[in-house]
């Protein structure tokens, strides 16, 4: 057959009949010639859902370490309600969160979450507790996991495996559980959670796969149903934090320069005087598990903003301090028996590491006396048992500095060795910021926004300040542990407050083209009835770091190999670099489907064109696609988790 410029083969398809295999069978998946490539601006409104009227927005801020919700309902936006307060917190550590701990019960049933599952578990029997499943900080998987998918496994702290998709569905449930209790108990009655518009916040740094993944584990939940996907949005962290920072008055923050609430001005002022057209800013989300960046400018009058340069950041998040400790832990003692001692005694070791979890807030750069670590009885114990010496006989052995061992049985640590254990994160941290305001997008940054639990550590603050030597004003919101939380209210309340983003990745498909002598490699060619076709060339829907600006779609056309076809699939392949001419270049992965169900759309038309319209201006990537010919919508989805 002759292909024309128009035509088009795909291979991977699936068909009723045997799949025609394409032409380019052998050198991977470019079997595909584009139609018209087409970058539109489209209104919006054109293919949206009917829009259905929330009566409250509900925003759970789903953290590695601590985790909360707060809400607002749509008639008063102004006033953000955030939950109720919890039982059980700690000393020393005051908000309105409550840990990221989830409690199954030896069945595997959920039982518990928060402060109740670390109480519960810690008052379990030592034989019993190694039944039950304890699992904290176990967000961070879902970044760590290079091909995550579906059935992606956890570990408890007992050993024992769990499904990832299943944790994450208790814990979104136990939350949509506690707010619609909120909700009905304020309005006398039961709360429809038809009614609730649900936000789910996650790093802005997070690959596709991570946030699909936190929208299936909500499908899973009962969130949401996968019929009303627009009832959950997805909101990134920093741009949360971000929507509530360029809202900020006067007395709600802390300018570090002059360590003082900016009380200068009258109170109703915005930040520094007031965000102008044009200003520049950075977001440092500095949470449990990641650090994020983001760079956002103002644009008036309406205060919409605009990303300057792709989120950025990595996995440098407070638990990094937490795994020093540990690896401290393991110098004094011998990593065989932490390793043992967190199997056997694993309620005692989750008991530990809260004690150092206040310390930890207790670091400080100009602190000068020693910070003291309460060891649990079973540790001293236990390793005697193992070791058959005394803990204090381990400290004096093992010549860690500025570590001795005090006679109230506590490791007393020197202010000197605490700080030497945020050092490797704060490093991280600082080193990214230095790159980042190399870049050319980032110059004339008016203020530095530090938000996230991590920003309170006097630590991080004064290693930031040193960094920026004065270039912007450096300011931390007074309840900085709760401020992604308000801006994901805020924005679920107005989706489109963010006008432009930049994409992370480039993204595109393999096709065919002609070949061009001197252009294309010879390695490359394939002849099919006479005509050179160039295989594997990547047809780019968007590059990194390219502006795209809500609501903005990719256009493409494909058509169906033969007319009894049901389903179209075309990989979708992404990489980090700007420029991609071949789907085999260095980089370059398959990172995804699209699926085009062209069932049920059969039309009297010789060839059938289906217009598919990726978008990619959002926090997800959405696609939708019409039968050209009947005007009919054919179902078209993009998957990015890894079957």
């Amino acid at each position: 057959m002759m292909m024309t410029e128009k035509e088009l083969v795909i291979d991977n398809v699936i068909t009723d009949a045997m799949a025609t295999p394409s032409p380019a069978k052998s050198m991977g998946d470019p079997g595909i010639t584009p139609l018209s490539p087409t970058h539109a601006l489209m209104d919006s409104e054109q293919n949206e859902p009917p829009r259905h009227h929330f009566v409250v927005v509900v925003a759970i801020d789903f953290g590695t370490t601590s985790s909360g919700y707060a809400y607002a309902f749509t008639k008063e936006p102004e006033c953000i309600h955030t939950m109720r307060r919890w039982e059980g917190g700690d000393p020393g550590v005051s908000n309105q969160k409550t840990p990221t701990t989830i409690l199954l019960t030896p069945d595997r049933k959920f039982h518990s979450f928060g402060y109740a599952a670390r109480d519960f578990y810690h008052d379990l029997d030592p034989t019993e507790s190694k039944q039950w499943l304890y699992l904290e900080k176990f967000k961070m998987k879902l970044h760590t996991t290079a091909n995550l998918s579906i059935d992606t496994d956890l570990h408890a702290a007992n050993g024992k495996k769990v499904k990832a998709l299943d944790i994450f569905a208790y814990a979104l449930a136990f939350f949509k559980e506690q707010a619609l209790k909120e909700l009905s108990d304020q309005a006398g009655a039961e709360f429809d959670n038809a009614d609730v518009r649900w936000v789910i916040t996650v790093p802005a740094i997070w690959k596709m796969p991570a946030k699909q993944f936190m929208r299936e584990a909500a499908y899973k939940a009962g969130l949401v149903s996968r019929d009303i996907p627009e009832q959950l949005i997805v909101a990134l962290e920093p741009e949360a934090a971000s929507i509530y920072c360029r809202k900020l008055r006067l007395h709600q923050m802390v300018d570090l320069g002059t360590k003082t609430a900016l009380n200068g001005y009258s109170p109703t002022d915005n930040v520094g005087g007031g965000m102008t057209q044009g200003d520049r800013y950075v977001v440092v989300d500095c949470g449990g598990g990641t650090v994020d960046l983001t760079v956002h400018q103002i644009r008036m009058p309406e205060g919409c903003l605009k990303e300057l340069y792709k989120a950025s950041g990595g996995p440098y998040g407070s638990i990094g301090i937490d795994y020093e400790f540990e690896k401290l832990l393991c110098k004094i003692f011998g990593q065989d028996f932490i390793d043992q001692f967190k199997i056997k005694r694993p309620a005692a070791w989750v008991d530990l590491m809260i004690a150092f979890e206040s310390r930890k807030r207790a670091a400080a750069p100009d602190r000068s006396n020693p910070l003291n670590i309460n060891l649990p009885f079973s540790f001293i114990d236990y390793y005697k048992k193992f070791r058959g010496h005394s803990v204090e006989h381990a400290l004096k052995k093992s010549n860690v500095d500025f570590v001795k061992w005090s006679s109230q049985g506590m490791l007393r640590m020197n202010p000197d060795a605490m700080n030497a254990l945020f050092k490797p994160t704060i490093d991280h941290i600082i080193q990214h910021l230095m790159e980042l305001f190399e870049r050319p997008e980032v110059t004339d940054i008016k203020f530095l926004f530090l938000v996230g639990g991590f920003a309170e550590s006097p630590l991080l603050q004064q290693a930031v300040q040193k960094m920026l030597q004065g270039r912007s004003r450096i300011i931390i919101p007074h309840d900085v542990g709760l401020t992604i939380l308000k801006g994901a209210v805020l924005f679920g309340l107005d989706p489109s407050v963010i006008k432009v983003r930049r994409s992370p990745l480039t993204y595109g498909v393999g096709v065919l083209n002609r070949f061009i002598e001197g252009k294309h490699p010879p390695e490359k060619m394939l002849v099919k009835d006479g005509t050179r076709w160039c295989t594997d060339v990547f047809d780019t829907f968007i590059s990194a770091d390219q502006s795209v600006a809500l609501g903005e779609t990719v256009k493409r056309s494909y058509t169906p190999a033969k007319p009894s076809q049901q389903v179209i699939v075309i990989h979708v392949y992404c990489s980090e670099k700007e420029s991609v001419s071949f789907i085999t270049d260095p980089g370059v992965r398959k990172c995804g489907s699209l699926k085009l169900d062209v069932s049920g759309t059969e039309s009297p038309a010789a060839r059938r064109e289906i217009q598919t319209l990726m978008l990619f201006g959002d926090t997800e990537i959405r696609a939708m696609a019409v039968d050209v010919a009947t005007s009919r919508s054919v179902k078209a989805s993009i998957d990015f988790l890894s079957q």
